[in-house]
């Protein structure tokens, strides 16, 4: 990969997993040290990632990391139980023994990470293959669903969600539910229930229709 892509995902991926407090100042002066490149490739990234709401952006005050919004949450909440049930669905009617496979490996591999977090007291350690197997779950269940369009629509606001959630998250409270959701959105999949399958992920999106979430 060009090093302009390696610092654009490497800035998203710390905007979406913690590595920026909210409303933290990004200061391209200050992370071209850290990342080794130049100070206008960093501003190059800030402002792409400004365009799909990962970073605030303000003519003589530069580039922030937006703050958590609760209305924001119940918006992007919204849309991905759209985006996620329409998407599993589809994949429901196109995606064969391929893809059933690929979510019950996707399911098992979260499934196993999210019984280690309950049954641990020391979570820190599991948080990072905790976000990057989750995401990989709800990718894998919109996967054969034939839209591209879908899909990167999903992701922008997968990313959106999950940086307003990036604190919250971290307490791992709602973690004995996560199993059980996660279970049963796989299983009536498999199952090929389509209105199970949209209640099913719209049950396990709930909790933060509220914007509640964002004060755990």
């Amino acid at each position: 990969m060009t090093q302009d892509k390696d610092i654009y995902e490497a800035l998203r991926h710390r905007l979406i997993s913690n590595g920026f407090l909210h409303g933290t100042k990004l200061r391209a002066e200050y992370l071209r040290n850290e990342l080794g490149c130049s100070a206008s490739t960093v501003r190059e990234a800030l402002f792409r990632l400004s365009t799909v709401g990962l970073v605030n952006f303000q003519e003589q005050r530069g580039f922030r990391v937006p703050e958590r919004q609760p209305a924001l949450l119940i918006e992007l909440t919204h849309m991905r139980v759209l985006l996620e049930g329409e998407g599993t669905v589809l994949s429901i009617r196109n995606g064969g023994v391929a893809w059933e496979a690929r979510l019950t490996a996707a399911h098992h591999q979260l499934s196993h990470i999210e019984k280690r977090i309950h049954a641990t007291d020391d979570q820190e350690p599991l948080v990072g293959l905790w976000f990057a197997s989750e995401q990989e779950f709800h990718q894998t269940l919109i996967s054969a669903c034939q839209s591209e369009t879908l899909k990167e629509m999903h992701s922008l606001v997968y990313a959106r969600f999950r940086q307003q959630l990036m604190v919250a998250d971290r307490n791992f409270s709602f973690i004995s539910e996560n199993i059980e959701h996660h279970f049963e959105i796989m299983t009536a999949a498999l199952a090929g229930d389509e209105t199970l399958t949209r209640q099913k992920i719209h049950d396990h999106l709930a909790r933060h229709l509220t914007g509640d979430t964002l004060l755990a």
